[in-house]
């Protein structure tokens, strides 16, 4: 047996143990989110206020917490996945929500709606993230596969670094004018979890379970894929299909994240990788790995942002960002990405 076959087989047995404890760790997370913060709160006040007391300052401040926590873990698993997914269907390393501009067109489309349009209930501005998100996706794809050799994974984060400045210009100049939606719109732009309630989570958890189930439902296709595009067609795989169904899951995950929580970034780029240590190649064990770890990642980002600033906070978008940029610097030069 090959060393190759040997860490392929060491993997395989390792895959669900390493799951639990990952799960595990969440379930560590979520106590440590309801219970800590700018005030530590006693088990009692936690278990009153999971039945709805809110009879003291402990008792409020779980009954925030809970709601954040848990939007915490939906943005943060959807992020997750949705980085495995555009890395799996560009097979590019660089993919993510935040590096390829995806969750900046997001953002675009919420501000110029509530500007423009009147948007005002949290369903319309799911829509109009998606649909930001999917014309950003498409449209950076494009550039990046502009020129010669087609689109390559420096060539694409290029073209998403660009446009996401650019789609951040247009957010602004949208927002500048408006002294009523400005200061909302600065702090959403940032991203945070801070603020959620049970209603807003409500409107974006039927688009999330679709892209879940649409994402998890191309694992299959996008291991074919990873062979290359002719390989995949020679076993059967519809390419463009299989392509195109697994971009529109991450597209909903991004837009119904980016709509709750604004646009965080790199939580899709460094999630996957380290998943793929744990998990290895195979989408229909990567993307289940990546949503827990996700959802431990802003999780734990949130308790950080509270415990470290207190009695302030830092928003969860500010900590991924610091993570997550001296992370992005080190895959491009680990990949040894030249071709421009």
């Amino acid at each position: 047996m090959t060393t190759t076959e040997t860490v392929a087989a060491r993997r395989s047995r390792t895959r669900l143990p390493w799951l639990l404890a990952v799960s595990a760790l969440l379930v560590v997370l979520l106590v440590v989110s309801v219970t800590v913060g700018s005030r530590d709160v006693a088990w009692a006040d936690v278990l009153a206020a999971l039945d709805g007391a809110t009879d003291n300052v402990g008792q409020a401040a779980v009954a925030k917490r809970v709601p954040r926590t848990l939007l915490a873990v939906l943005v943060g698993a959807a992020l997750g996945v949705a980085g495995g997914v555009m890395q799996g269907v560009t097979r590019n390393p660089l993919a993510d929500p935040g590096v390829l501009g995806v969750n900046m067109g997001a953002s675009l489309a919420v501000v110029a709606g509530i500007a423009w349009f009147g948007l005002a209930d949290a369903t319309s501005y799911t829509w109009a993230a998606i649909g930001g998100a999917g014309v950003a996706a498409v449209l950076v794809y494009t550039l990046g596969s502009m020129g010669r050799g087609g689109s390559t994974p420096l060539k694409l984060a290029l073209a998403g670094a660009a446009t996401s400045a650019a789609l951040s210009s247009f957010v602004s100049a949208v927002v500048l004018p408006r002294n009523d939606i400005s200061g909302n719109a600065r702090s959403w732009q940032i991203g945070g979890v801070g603020g959620a309630t049970f209603d807003a989570i409500g409107h974006v958890l039927p688009f999330l379970a679709v892209g879940f189930a649409v994402s998890l439902l191309s694992a299959r296709s996008l291991n074919s894929l990873a062979l290359g595009d002719d390989l995949a067609a020679g076993l059967g795989e519809r390419v463009a299909i299989a392509r195109a169904a697994a971009a529109l899951g991450s597209v909903l995950l991004c837009g119904a994240a980016t709509a709750a929580a604004g646009p965080i970034a790199f939580v899709g780029l460094v999630v996957p990788h380290l998943c793929r240590l744990l998990a290895g190649v195979d989408h229909r064990w990567l993307l289940p790995f990546s949503a827990v770890a996700g959802a431990c990642l802003l999780t734990a980002a949130d308790i950080a942002g509270r415990v470290v600033a207190s009695p302030g906070e830092i928003a969860v978008g500010i900590i991924t960002a610091v993570i997550g940029a001296p992370f992005f610097i080190y895959v491009v030069r680990r990949q040894k990405v030249r071709e421009l």
